[in-house]
C-alpha cells in the first residue's frame, strides 16, 4: 500500500479545491432554497419538522467550519 504523507503544499491544495467546489455548490444549493423559501411563502405550506432539523445541522457544520478555516487562516497569517 502506497502510503504518501501529504505535505504543506498538499493540504493547503486540497483545502483550495475543497473550497472553491464547495463555493460552488453553496451558490447552487442558495438559489434551490430562495426558490423554495418563495413558494412555501406564496402557498402558505409547511415544511416537515425533518426538515427544519436538517437545516439546523447544516448551519451548525457551516458554523463549525467556519471556525475551522478561520483557525487555518490565522496560522497561515501567523508563520513569519
Amino acid at each position: 500500500m502506497d502510503t504518501q504523507t501529504p505535505t504543506v503544499e498538499m493540504s493547503l491544495d486540497a483545502l483550495s479545491e475543497a473550497c472553491a467546489k464547495s463555493a460552488d455548490d453553496l451558490r447552487a444549493v442558495k438559489d434551490v432554497l430562495e426558490r423554495a423559501r418563495v413558494d412555501i411563502a406564496s402557498r402558505n405550506t409547511s415544511v416537515s419538522r425533518r426538515v427544519v432539523a436538517a437545516a439546523e445541522r447544516v448551519v451548525e457544520h457551516l458554523r463549525k467550519t467556519d471556525e475551522a478555516l478561520k483557525e487555518v487562516l490565522v496560522a497561515l497569517e501567523e508563520r513569519d
